[in-house]
């Protein structure tokens, strides 16, 4: 077993051994859909990868690391971007691969016009259903590099609070022995929703995969009309977001939870933060993470902050 790649610490994160290996993919596991904001359809072809290559996306040639240097604030999503290519959605597959340990993996994105930049990872039913399937589908495998040697597998710790924030939202870690997550929403204009809190126990695939990974993205129905105008959610539907109308409450129940919002918005944190990951190792960084009122733009900065580009 050889000891990770030299990994960036930081006054604020030290890397420190998992007791565990890297892992992958045990095999290719396909899946299709439909884009949240494009309304494409896309594929995504995920293949096992060597340990300490990471999670990459490829698309027209083109190589992208899952890795916050590359993410770009975009609305209602998270994008990574590099030498003009964009990959849109990422999020919530993301968030599958970090929750469930798939630590390096190639993820191929193909749509059906050989001109266009940008990809969008699909929607399915808004949440990380479907990913978190697909890696059960073909199950995990111990990574290995090309000599045949398996790779320890690190996690970056907390030293000492840091937070993102901006006017009375914010997104903070503070030093723990495991990830916990706590996040607070508030949607006074949506009464159905309001104001949610929810904590996880310590986060590990068994908690994801029952209590977060099953919970939708959501939208207010009366943001619906100026979201399209400005170009987003064309591929939006009853089927892929649960709607709450400010006077009329959900239009699409039942909810997997009563507090399925907040949760989602853990989901997507999950994904973002994946993104401080390095050379194959954990991005969820071992801390007790408070959130309130978060978006995407928050989650990056964080994440940015904890490995020291801001």
């Amino acid at each position: 077993m050889l000891v990770s790649n030299a990994l960036r610490s930081t006054k604020l994160v030290s890397w420190k051994p998992t007791g565990r290996l890297q892992q992958t993919l045990a095999g290719c596991v396909e899946r299709n859909g439909v884009g949240l904001h494009s309304g494409r359809v896309w594929s995504v072809r995920m293949w096992p990868e060597l340990a300490s290559r990471g999670r990459y996306f490829e698309f027209r040639c083109r190589s992208i690391p899952a890795a916050v240097e590359f993410a770009q604030v975009s609305p209602l999503c998270t994008t990574l971007s590099k030498d003009g290519f964009r990959i849109r959605t990422v999020e919530h597959l993301l968030s599958a691969l970090e929750a469930l340990g798939v630590d390096n993996c190639r993820i191929e994105i193909e749509g059906f016009d050989d001109k266009e930049n940008d990809a969008e990872i699909p929607i399915f039913d808004g949440s990380a259903r479907e990913w978190v399937e697909a890696v059960e589908e073909v199950g995990l495998a111990v990574a290995t590099d090309l000599d045949g040697n398996s790779v320890e597998k690190m996690a970056p710790h907390v030293n000492e609070p840091v937070c993102a924030w901006s006017n009375d939202s914010f997104v903070a870690a503070f030093p723990s022995t495991a990830v916990q997550i706590t996040y607070g929403i508030n949607f006074p204009q949506a009464p159905a929703i309001g104001c949610q809190w929810f904590s996880t126990s310590p986060l590990d695939n068994l908690v994801y995969s029952t209590q977060i990974a099953l919970s939708r993205t959501f939208c207010i129905y009366e943001e619906i009309e100026p979201m399209r105008n400005a170009g987003l959610i064309k591929g939006g539907s009853l089927e892929n977001a649960i709607v709450c109308s400010g006077n009329k409450g959900w239009l699409n129940p039942p909810l997997h939870f009563s507090d399925e919002p907040c949760r989602h918005k853990i989901l997507d944190l999950i994904g973002d933060l994946s993104m401080v990951a390095q050379s194959g190792n954990q991005g969820l960084p071992v801390a007790h993470i408070i959130a309130y009122k978060g978006g995407h733009a928050l989650h990056a900065d964080l994440a940015r902050r904890l490995i020291g580009m801001s």
